[in-house]
């Protein structure tokens, strides 16, 4: 019966909520109905598109909560001590293709401490690691900030950089722009076609035979996009070496020991990417001391590029081999970005991870 089930669930998420406090998190809650207009931009493409948004005609725009982390750092950065610990049980809510639930249950657990960054990845990890044995689960691990870094170390313009950072969530996309950076693909005809127009008519001249503006953007915006198309037009390409060490990156695919050892060979090179390999050493160092193999991890670099935009460092999932049917098991990462987005001026180290109790049970057979 469907009742059965839900009380299964429940008990599954009061099962893990207690092993996340015996951890020393502190319980909390958050409203189920949040405002939109700011949140909505945290969350990045997929989440915009899957948000259940309303128009409340007291409050505003209002969306049913799709996650627990963006409010939760939220509420700390405007009142919580440090460091803290926090655990959560409760619904969100996302639209969905393939029949799932559009309403499920999430369980989590969140480290904001400045102190030890690596630790911090080692104790989320190590924790859900624990709690998951029993399960069977694929691990997965990745870290956004390695390719962060790695964009960061390119000899181009800034404008291009900040391209490829907005993109790195959107694969295609940012392969498209490497490529066309490193002068592997023509300019789009559009754009291309509009500054020879440009080129040979002016801009002025150009824009009053456009006749009356007609959408949002304005007459400075306009010129603002058609100066930054004319500086990409003038920009050098990438070099070879450059396109490669992304490319590299993109590639990696293997245990953790074996990653950092050709991160490590890359960064004899692009001497940029030291404070990544230190990164990722000095956090398998963390996740070893808790009695994890740490070298034989998985590690795929493009892991995380499709879920949530706020991760920037660290990433793992736990997964149901076998199960395309189910979602990830459990994830998390860093975040901390987000923190300083919220924080008004200040920032922390933050790190978190969710557990689906429903997901859990379906991968274990409802024990």
């Amino acid at each position: 019966m469907k009742n059965d089930r839900r009380t299964r669930i429940r008990e599954e998420a009061v099962r893990l909520s207690a092993i996340f406090r015996a951890a020393g998190a502190l319980p909390v809650e958050t409203d189920s109905l949040l405002p939109a207009d700011v949140l909505l931009d945290l969350y990045g493409e997929d989440i915009r598109a899957r948000a259940f948004v309303i128009q409340d005609p007291a409050c505003g725009e209002q969306m049913l909560r799709p996650d627990f982390t963006v409010p939760i750092v939220q509420c700390h950065m405007a009142e919580g001590a440090e460091p803290m610990r926090y655990t959560y049980c409760g619904a969100v809510w996302r639209k969905q293709t393939g029949g799932r639930a559009t309403e499920y249950v999430q369980v989590g657990y969140e480290v904001f401490d400045r102190e030890n960054p690596a630790a911090a990845d080692a104790e989320v990890f190590g924790l859900f690691h624990d709690t998951l044995a029993h399960a069977g689960l694929r691990v997965a691990t990745g870290d956004m900030g390695l390719l962060r870094d790695a964009v960061r170390a390119l000899s181009t313009t800034e404008d291009r950089k900040t391209a490829l950072m907005r993109h790195l969530w959107r694969p295609t996309r940012f392969v498209d722009l490497l490529e066309r950076f490193g002068g592997r693909r023509a300019t789009a005809d559009a754009h291309a076609q509009l500054l020879e127009e440009v080129a040979a008519k002016g801009l002025d001249s150009l824009l009053s035979e456009a006749g009356p503006k007609i959408g949002l953007r304005s007459e400075a915006e306009i010129r603002a996009r058609i100066s930054a198309l004319q500086a990409e037009q003038k920009a050098p390409a990438l070099a070879r070496e450059e396109l490669a060490m992304i490319e590299d990156i993109l590639a990696m695919s293997g245990s953790s020991a074996d990653t950092l050892a050709t991160l490590r060979r890359i960064a004899t090179v692009f001497q940029a990417l030291n404070a990544a390999a230190d990164r990722i050493e000095a956090r398998l160092a963390a996740i070893d001391a808790k009695g994890i193999d740490a070298g034989a991890l998985p590690f795929e670099a493009a892991f995380g590029r499709t879920t949530l935009e706020y991760y920037d460092g660290f990433v793992f999932g736990f997964l149901a081999e076998g199960r395309p049917d189910l979602p990830v098991i459990a994830s998390g990462g860093r975040y901390d970005a987000l923190t300083a987005r919220l924080g008004q001026g200040r920032s922390i180290a933050a790190v978190g991870g969710v557990i689906r109790p429903e997901a859990l049970l379906e991968a274990c057979g409802w024990p």
